[in-house]
């Protein structure tokens, strides 16, 4: 069975056939090959990471597969590749790649491949741990957003962090950020509902396949996010979820976001995870602060005291965490202190000489000429028949 896998593949008229109606502008060996490698690893094999990165993927699976030689030089050492192979022998059954295909194709699911146009970028920082290729289901276009935040979160959250997490995510989707999530109870499904309810678009990185709804009660809100937004998994469709693809999926989120946000975490916490990888990708790092008192938001004061979180309050604070400044803000000029003094200096009643308005202010009296001139441009100002006074 595992000397025939690659040979399988090629040869099989109706897994080519269901790779051709996933993605018809593609070699559909290309797309087989790919899918291939979904069904025989978990998420974030850096072996499989390495040797498609090298050879590609069709000739890695050749590689693996006896068809070519292991001895590759400069690629894997033998012993990973060895190690490796023993972990995908069990599940290298072509039917298990054409069932995958078949059922994508029912759902109506595409495949996305690196190098598409519409692949996150930020999944290249991941090298040789990014996906090999992404299941989707719903507007892929979506992912052109120039802009993506990651709101994530508890799934025991209070209400105040699911208002929070609202606020913010509404906001950002408003502006045309695509609010980035795992669709699970709590901060994720309130970000995702916000984003949806305010207009907006977001996508949903889901451990388990695209062809199944987890948790089972977010079936409808992953319905509404198919509509305007993106479900994406890196496992095929009937995978189930697990706690290795959780902590894998948290990765993704991270890395196809300009910035993380944790509205609300328990000190140990799934969020945490997520929050990790966004600091050893270099991406900025937000937290919402909560109560001291709330178990819920231990997690947020842990990222704030012990890993240089920013502290998040709006949408704004979290653009800013991308380098994204408050447009009414930057226009507005720094406070003139010397104006100020001089205001306080003078007396809507009795006209004053610029050099007795210098000695109460403090200023010298060249300063002080210049500003009553920009002053009284400005309409605070007035000169009268012996000095200056300040209008109302």
């Amino acid at each position: 069975m595992i000397g025939s896998f690659r040979c399988e593949l090629v040869d099989d008229p109706e897994l080519l056939a269901a790779a051709r109606l996933t993605r018809p502008d593609l070699d559909a060996d290309e797309v087989a090959a790919r899918a291939a490698w979904s069904v025989l690893v978990e998420p974030g094999d850096g072996v499989a990471g390495a040797l498609i990165q090298a050879l590609g993927a069709a000739e890695a699976l050749r590689t693996a597969f006896g068809e070519l030689s292991l001895g590759q030089p400069g690629v894997v050492p033998a012993r990973a590749l060895n190690e490796a192979l023993a972990r995908w022998r069990p599940r290298a059954h072509p039917r298990a790649v054409r069932d995958a295909l078949l059922a994508a194709r029912n759902v109506g699911a595409r495949l996305l491949l690196p190098g598409d146009e519409l692949w996150p970028a930020g999944l290249s920082d991941l090298d040789a741990h990014q996906p090999v290729l992404l299941w989707a289901r719903g507007d892929a276009d979506v992912l052109r957003a120039s802009t993506a935040a990651a709101i994530v979160g508890a799934r025991a959250a209070t209400s105040y962090g699911e208002g929070i997490a609202a606020d913010i995510a509404g906001d950002l989707a408003t502006g045309g950020a695509l609010v980035v999530s795992g669709g699970a109870y709590g901060i994720d499904g309130a970000a995702h509902r916000a984003a949806l309810g305010a207009g907006g678009t977001t996508a949903a990185y889901l451990a388990g396949g695209v062809d199944r709804a987890y948790p089972i009660g977010h079936q409808p809100l992953f319905d509404r996010i198919r509509q305007s937004g993106v479900v994406l998994s890196e496992v095929p469709c009937g995978s189930a979820p697990t706690k290795w693809r959780f902590l894998a999926r948290n990765r993704l989120i991270a890395a196809a976001s300009l910035a993380t946000v944790v509205v609300e975490a328990g000190w140990r916490s799934g969020a945490l995870n997520t929050a990790g990888h966004a600091s050893s990708l270099g991406r900025p790092l937000g937290a919402v602060p909560g109560p001291v008192t709330s178990a819920a938001s231990a997690g947020c004061h842990r990222l704030l005291r012990e890993f240089d979180a920013v502290c998040v309050t709006s949408a704004q604070d979290v653009r800013e965490l991308w380098g994204e400044r408050d447009a009414s803000c930057a226009a507005s000029p720094p406070p003139d202190h010397d104006r100020t003094r001089m205001l306080d200096a003078m007396s809507m009643r009795t006209p004053l000489e610029p050099a007795d308005i210098a000695r109460r202010s403090g200023l010298s009296v060249e300063r002080t000429r210049s500003l009553l001139g920009l002053m009284a441009l400005d309409g605070v100002v007035a000169q009268r028949d012996h000095g200056w006074v300040r209008r109302e």
